[in-house]
């Protein structure tokens, strides 16, 4: 009895957080830092990129380390 009251109770806190506003970004990466710059600067050589772009798309990956 005293299981499935505890597990009620957490199941009303859980559903009373639902909707509060809160907001949560969480970014996966399946790649490294490295990795994501040499494959920039790949697409820049073969000329997928300005150096414009390079340079933007660098930027942001350095800035997100």
């Amino acid at each position: 009895m005293k299981t499935a009251l505890r597990i009620g109770i957490l199941a009303l806190l859980t559903l009373s957080c639902i909707g509060c506003g809160g907001k949560t970004n969480v970014e996966n990466r399946s790649t490294t830092v490295g990795q994501e710059l040499q494959d920039l600067e790949e697409a820049r050589n073969k000329g997928l990129l300005t150096e414009d772009e390079y340079a933007k798309k660098r930027e942001q990956i350095l800035k997100r380390k």
